[in-house]
């Protein structure tokens, strides 16, 4: 099973390091290039034209890289269980469903052209349904043991508190989904710093469901002690979700760091911020998220702090927001804002993972 996660990564990042410039030149050849807003950084203006919509490469990427590292695995070892899982399928569901809302967004804003895109309404309709799907569906398809891709209870590194039930899940889900698709997506400002952050992210979790799959209650030999092993249906094969998304994603950012060929605009950003909620959701880790991709819980705040400032008193907190255009307008280049908040990121995933394997040793 361990070979699905390097087949998955390899493939992924290979499909999408040979497949952007193609998609960049179909792109460019039908003129769907970015719009840029003319309050932002003077530095950005260059940037109008470039190819956007590029979401779509690690998305098919991402999927195409899952399946073929089950045939492959399966190939070349017949005797090993590569059937897809309801958790992994459940995942790469909510990332397509989630890009395709993005991807209506980007067509009418960058082909018809109506520079809103998705009227507001239509947007959350769209987001609504696929979160709604994705959370009644995850609480469906029981494994032996009785585990369902999601569960009722609120989790850190594992479920805990009394259960909230369904109705309120579905709530807690979709509020996961939302928040995470407008972290990823006001992230999404400058050349690879979404992208760049999320393959840190995605890496955390190819690490977090292989250590949950050798730590599994399934495989336990002592189930003495219940809460020293993770009730998770599919820890593997969400670690197989992962590695083919950090290596598509890895790919892509080749394109798409500064100077950037492509962006991935909401079709993109919606996808990632998704697929994050969901794995986190499927993998028992909701809170740990909010530390995991800190940097785009950083960048949310700061817009609600500048919008709640300037509501209350008139004032702007920072230059403009989201914070890595406070941090232009103060003289920082591109290249130097996105390498260090790329860092910080680095930091959220270093102490996310620090707090799962403590917890975990603190159990034992």
């Amino acid at each position: 099973m361990m070979k699905q996660i390097l087949f998955a990564g390899v493939i992924g990042l290979f499909l999408t390091l040979v497949g952007t410039p193609l998609l960049i030149k179909l792109l460019a050849r039908k003129g769907y290039g970015q719009y840029i807003r003319d309050d932002g950084p003077r530095e950005h203006a260059s940037k109008r034209g470039t190819p956007t919509m590029g979401g779509i490469a690690f998305i098919l990427a991402t999927v195409a890289a899952y399946f073929l590292a089950k045939v492959v695995t399966s190939y070349l070892d017949p005797e090993a269980d590569a059937a897809p899982t309801f958790s992994g399928l459940l995942v790469l569901g909510l990332m397509v469903g989630m890009g395709l809302v993005g991807f209506l967004d980007d067509y009418i804003k960058i082909v018809k052209r109506r520079s809103l895109g998705l009227r507001a309404k239509a947007k959350m309709a769209g987001q609504l349904i696929v979160g709604i799907a994705f959370a009644v569906l995850s609480l469906q398809f029981a494994d032996a043991r009785g585990n369902t891709p999601a569960s009722t209870k609120l989790s850190f590194i594992t479920d805990f508190g009394w259960t909230i039930g369904p109705v309120l899940f579905v709530v807690w889900a979709l509020f996961m989904i939302l928040a995470m698709s407008n972290g990823v997506n006001l992230t999404d400002g400058l050349d690879g710093l979404a992208t760049g952050a999320s393959v840190l992210v995605f890496g955390a979790y190819t690490f977090i469901g292989v250590w949950q799959f050798q730590e599994s209650c399934a495989n336990a030999l002592d189930l003495t002690n219940p809460n020293a092993c993770y009730e998770v249906r599919d820890p593997l094969d969400l670690a197989v979700v992962s590695a083919a998304l950090m290596g598509a994603c890895l790919g892509f950012l080749w394109w798409n760091t500064s100077p950037a060929k492509i962006f991935m605009g909401d079709t993109g950003s919606l996808a990632l911020g998704g697929v994050l909620a969901g794995l986190a959701i499927c993998s028992r880790t909701e809170l740990l998220l909010a530390i995991l991709g800190g940097l785009f819980v950083l960048i949310t705040m700061s817009v609600v702090i500048q919008v709640g400032s300037f509501r209350l008193t008139g004032k702007r907190v920072f230059r403009m927001a989201p914070l890595q255009h406070h941090f232009e307008l103060k003289g920082w280049s591109e290249v130097l804002v996105v390498v260090r908040f790329w860092i910080i990121q680095g930091i959220c995933v270093i102490v996310g993972l620090g707090l799962f394997y403590a917890g975990w040793a603190a159990e034992k």
